[in-house]
């Protein structure tokens, strides 16, 4: 008991640090009183459903494996049958930590909400990310209306906590809809408390330009997806195709409240260990 005490104390303590550190503005002023936009540092964690074979088959030896890479956190997408307890000790016996969850709508409504919480605090996330929906969530502009307002009810619940709650975005929020992208009409109807997880490479295969989205919505994307999309080549790396990186880190840097990079493949010129640890090297070489 008084080292859960303990845990929860400390896991507090940093996301309050955090918060407020994060609170800064990106613009600051030089000796002679003009603005200056700084670049902030930004971790690069893994979304462990690029290795989810890896992971099904052996999760301790997987994250030992990402960690060694030299990424500095993970976002789960499942957890492969471990418990709670079981996942932090994985994390902290690697030097890891949990930049998310993917976590479905359902696990953030009624009864399950406190259940969900006591989790993702136990591996210290702040992130409870919901992946996608289901079609009533989102068949019309109305109903992405109403979505919105439950998401702003649950993110509204989970700001006391420290944590925060928001939605990931595949491809089809950027096909017009009752006369409106759903991508806005999601995040024009939401608090800057609901997270904008931009996933790159998903917006472009949506016909749509990350970059801007990320300019449009600042202060919302404090978790981005890294995914490269490339016309040409459906299984380009990080870097190897179309996504315009450099405006999309200079946009997470100086207005995007940006707290973690997330690396995501899906799709494999090589075995998928090996992929993301070339994502990973592709990004150092791009100063990440």
């Amino acid at each position: 008991m008084k080292e859960a005490c303990r845990r929860e104390a400390k896991w507090l303590a940093a996301a309050l640090r955090d918060r407020f550190h994060r609170r800064g503005s990106a613009a600051d002023l030089n000796r002679k009183g003009q603005k200056v936009i700084t670049m902030s540092k930004v971790p690069v964690g893994l979304q462990l459903y690029s290795v989810r074979e890896d992971c099904a088959r052996d999760l301790p030896g997987t994250l030992a494996a990402v960690a060694r890479m030299g990424y500095e956190g993970v976002e789960f997408a499942g957890y492969h049958g471990y418990s709670a307890d079981d996942l932090r000790k994985m994390l902290d016996d690697n030097g890891l930590k949990c930049c998310g969850t993917h976590t479905g709508l359902d696990t953030l409504l009624g009864d399950q909400f406190e259940k969900t919480v006591e989790f993702n605090r136990t591996i210290g996330n702040r992130f409870l990310i919901v992946p996608g929906l289901h079609g009533e969530y989102t068949e019309s502009r109305e109903a992405w209306k109403r979505t919105a307002a439950i998401f702003d009810e649950i993110a509204a619940r989970l700001k006391p906590l420290g944590m925060w709650t928001g939605y990931h975005n595949h491809w089809t929020e950027f096909q017009e809809l009752d006369g409106e992208l759903p991508w806005d009409t999601f995040f024009g109807n939401t608090s800057q408390d609901v997270v904008m997880q931009m996933d790159t490479g998903n917006c472009m295969h949506g016909g749509a330009d990350p970059v801007v989205f990320l300019a449009r919505y600042p202060g919302r994307a404090r978790t981005v997806h890294l995914k490269e999309y490339s016309a040409g080549y459906d299984k380009a790396l990080i870097g190897e195709g179309d996504v315009k990186w450099d405006r999309v880190f200079e946009l997470c840097e100086t207005q995007g409240n940006t707290e973690w990079y997330i690396v995501e493949q899906e799709s494999y010129a090589f075995p998928p260990l090996e992929c993301v640890e070339k994502c990973l090297q592709n990004l150092r070489k791009m100063g990440k």
